[in-house]
Order: C-alpha cells, then sequence, then structure tokens
C-alpha cells in the first residue's frame, strides 16, 4: 500500500523534546477549525481515538509537524499560513521553514529494517505496566518485543493498511524515566530490527502526536 507523508521542518527555531506537547497545542488551537486531525478532538468536545494522522516532533531540537495520509494534505494547505509560533508565552517567527512529501509503499515482508527511536518509545499502558513491572529479564524482553508488534500493527491499520503476513520485531531497548502529563512515566530508548516497513519519522507507541516513539531508519 502506497502512503503520502508531508514533513516541514523549521531550522531556525530550536526547541526542547518535551516542547513537542506545547507545538501540539499551539497549532491544534491555532488552526482548530480547519481539521480535528491537528488536534484530535471533534468541534463536539469528543476525542478522536484513531491513530494521529499529524504529530508534533522536536527532532535534534528543530521542530516538526509530520502528517500521513489527509494529515499529510492538511499541512500542505497550511504550509503558507504559518508566521510564527508562540511556546509558552514565547515568540518565535518563522523566517525559514521547509515541506517535502515523499510517497511510501508499506510492506510486511523478507527483508529485515533496522530503526533507532529518536525519541522515547512510551510501550507499555497503565495495565500492561502492572504486567510488566514483575517479569524477569527475559520475559521483559519477550513482552517488549509483543508490544512493539502491537504498535506497528497499530500504525498499519491507522492508516487502513490490511495484512495476512505475521509482524516480526526484536527490540534492544533500555528503560528510562519522562515526564507525562505531570506524572513519571516508564519509556524505552534504543533500537529494533523488524520485517515490516516503516517511513522516516513516524510514531509508534503512545502519545505518538505528541512527539513520543519516533523513529528512524538506521540505513
Amino acid at each position: 500500500m502506497q502512503i503520502t507523508q508531508t514533513i516541514i521542518h523549521f531550522p531556525d527555531i530550536q526547541l526542547q523534546t518535551r516542547d513537542a506537547h506545547k507545538l501540539r497545542g499551539y497549532f491544534g488551537n491555532l488552526f482548530k477549525e480547519h481539521s480535528p486531525l491537528l488536534h484530535n478532538h471533534y468541534q463536539n468536545g469528543k476525542t478522536r481515538y484513531a491513530y494521529p494522522l499529524v504529530q508534533y516532533k522536536v527532532i535534534d531540537k528543530t521542530p516538526l509537524l509530520v502528517g500521513f495520509q489527509e494529515g499529510a494534505d492538511l499541512l500542505v494547505s497550511l504550509f503558507l499560513k504559518i508566521k510564527e509560533m508562540e511556546i509558552e508565552g514565547r515568540q518565535f517567527p518563522v523566517r525559514a521553514k521547509n515541506i517535502q512529501q515523499k510517497q511510501y509503499n508499506l510492506t510486511v515482508n523478507q527483508q529485515l529494517y533496522n530503526y533507532r527511536f529518536k525519541t522515547l518509545w512510551m510501550a507499555l499502558n497503565q495495565d500492561n505496566h502492572r504486567k510488566y513491572q514483575p517479569l524477569d529479564e527475559t520475559a521483559k524482553a519477550q513482552f517488549l518485543n509483543r508490544q512493539l508488534q502491537n504498535n506497528i500493527l497499530s500504525f498499519y491499520k491507522g492508516l487502513s493498511f490490511r495484512i495476512s503476513e505475521r509482524i516480526m520485531a526484536i527490540a534492544r531497548v533500555d528503560e528510562k524515566q519522562t515526564r507525562f502529563k505531570d506524572q513519571t512515566m516508564l519509556a524505552f530508548d534504543g533500537e529494533f530490527t523488524t520485517n515490516a516497513f516503516l517511513p522516516e519519522m513516524a510514531g509508534i507507541g503512545k502519545a505518538v502526536s505528541r512527539g513520543f516513539g519516533t523513529v528512524h531508519l538506521i540505513q
């Protein structure tokens, strides 16, 4: 299946990784009349629970907006309207911005792809966290591999890509602590190998609209 991805870079603006959710708040409010894809809330206040087709990231201190499918088209339509951004009351004039649009073919096959997490991977919800904690190291690794498979499958489903092949994935990650919605959460840093192709800068796992779980293909 072929999908469209759009990425907007702001190379002259430097932010911290933790500022990604502030980007979401700013642009989601600035363009709230344009589409619920920007903030995952409908006009009636209900939450859009599907995979986020617009994601906000800070990668190597550079702010990015990443869109897939309808989200990709939406970012193209908004590109010229972005004149500035405001983060915690600080104004950033947008003097430079770049836009890239690419086509990717999603596939699950015999080839192995190696990825690195550019931002922390939030693999566990509350229920899975309780199951994960008492496990020994071997069982934890197996548990995370299953979560990784499920996260990739959720990404595919979110883009309406149906597969019959089995997704295989092996994670090589370390436990980290991160702050999320004023709570300390367990997250993971590292790499993984899978037979499922993922587009550059796609997010997998929890909180991908806020920049978590961003993947980079290792050549």
